[in-house]
């Protein structure tokens, strides 16, 4: 494969096609700068840690191997990162010559969010039908598992781009024909765009009904989400599915982590929900976005949902430059690591409870923080009847309920 040097960036922002700059591979570092006339729309796609000029800017080694985090965002992790270094290993690629721009060539213009990198190193697309899902979970656990897949150029092309710990694909979905389609750019009418996830041998089979539980917990919570379903193989086994909120039908917004936005290390995570509500004010400018991370993190305390790193918060920029914190994702019962949140909660992540939510509330100036717990609480309240519902065992409803009642309220 040859090197790729230099990637020329674009934005695809609600049908609208813009240049954006170009990275630049040097001497083993890498440099952005902005196109003069992209500056001229007034689209900071990074406001917090990318210069908006036409100045040549280059970001430190860490946390993101030299990228700035709006473009490290682009490239996939995880699961897909396991599957594009599988994919470029078995077309006898040495993995130790490949570089953060090598990465965003092969994600091309498939990745979340309206970044588009080319030149594209283009895969090709299958027309073939699409998998059954059972099989496609099976795939997966042979690629976990070390051994080789024989549908491993399918499982790049539909989830190389993804990013999480847990496998998934991306897919195009017809509610109205209960179809699943894949390989196509343009979305055809009456399809929508969702991720599906499918569960690691390590995972429980019940961790879907888990997480679709969760999601109708979080709407009672009054937390915004995208639409989530249940999705059946034909075994009988239920795969969790969600609605990608950076695709609207054919148009993209402009997608950015909170790692990303700034240079947090998710792995080694500094970062506070303090942190996160100064960051959505300031690129929503307004008092409401206070709320939202509030009442987010206050799910997640009661929850016991742990695993709440930097990249499962996201922020969306329209086509105006206005930016919004994203719907919720990735809210599930979970452990981090180390058994700890992620992000701290008024600098305690080991057993937060209200007494650290209160005091973030006061430091930010809320009077409807103890309203805001009492409405999440009530929602998490509920867990027992909305796991029944979802067909969750006894034994699962008990050990969750019970790690929920530890906390301290």
């Amino acid at each position: 494969m040859v090197a790729i040097n230099k990637l020329y960036v674009s934005l695809l922002l609600e049908g609208h096609n813009f240049d954006v700059g170009e990275l630049v591979l040097s001497n083993q570092k890498i440099y952005f700068r902005y196109h003069t006339d992209f500056l001229k729309t007034g689209l900071s796609l990074s406001p917090i840690k990318l210069p908006f000029s036409n100045d040549i800017a280059s970001a430190d080694k860490q946390p993101f191997d030299g990228l700035f985090g709006v473009f490290n965002d682009s490239l996939p992790d995880g699961w897909g990162r396991l599957l594009l270094d599988r994919f470029l290993s078995a077309k006898g690629i040495d993995m130790t010559t490949i570089t953060p721009l090598d990465r965003l060539a092969h994600v091309g213009s498939r990745g979340m969010g309206a970044l588009v990198y080319r030149p594209e190193i283009k895969t090709k697309n299958t027309s073939e039908p699409f998998p059954a899902l059972d099989i496609l979970a099976d795939e997966m656990n042979h690629v976990l598992q070390g051994n080789s897949s024989e549908i491993i150029q399918e499982l790049f092309i539909l989830g190389g781009s993804s990013g999480g710990a847990r496998p998934k694909i991306f897919a195009s979905y017809n509610p109205l024909t209960d179809q699943l389609i894949h390989g196509t750019d343009n979305v055809p009418e009456g399809y929508d765009e969702w991720i599906i996830k499918f569960p690691s041998s390590a995972d429980s089979r019940e961790i879907a009904n888990i997480e679709i539980a969760y999601h109708q917990m979080a709407l009672m919570a009054g937390i915004e989400m995208s639409e989530c379903l249940l999705f059946k193989g034909k075994s009988g086994q239920v795969y969790f599915g969600t609605k990608r909120f950076d695709r609207v039908t054919n148009n993209r917004l402009h997608t950015h982590t909170a790692s990303g936005l700034m240079h947090d290390n998710f792995r080694m995570s500094t970062l506070d929900y303090g942190h996160l509500m100064d960051c959505a004010f300031r690129l929503e400018k307004h008092v409401k976005a206070y709320e939202k991370v509030f009442r987010l993190a206050a799910f997640n305390v009661y929850s016991h949902n742990r695993d709440d790193h930097s990249k499962n918060f996201s922020f969306l920029m329209n086509a105006k430059g206005e930016w919004q914190f994203a719907p919720a994702y990735d809210l599930t019962f979970s452990y981090s690591g180390y058994g700890f949140h992620s992000t701290m909660i008024a600098g305690e992540s080991k057993n937060p409870g209200r007494r650290e939510l209160m005091k973030l509330a006061t430091h930010f100036g809320m009077k409807n923080a103890a309203s805001i717990i009492e409405e999440v609480q009530e929602a998490i309240g509920q867990w027992g009847a909305i796991a029944r519902e979802y067909g969750i065992t006894r034994e699962t409803r008990n050990t969750i309920q019970s790690a929920m009642e530890k906390i301290r309220d």
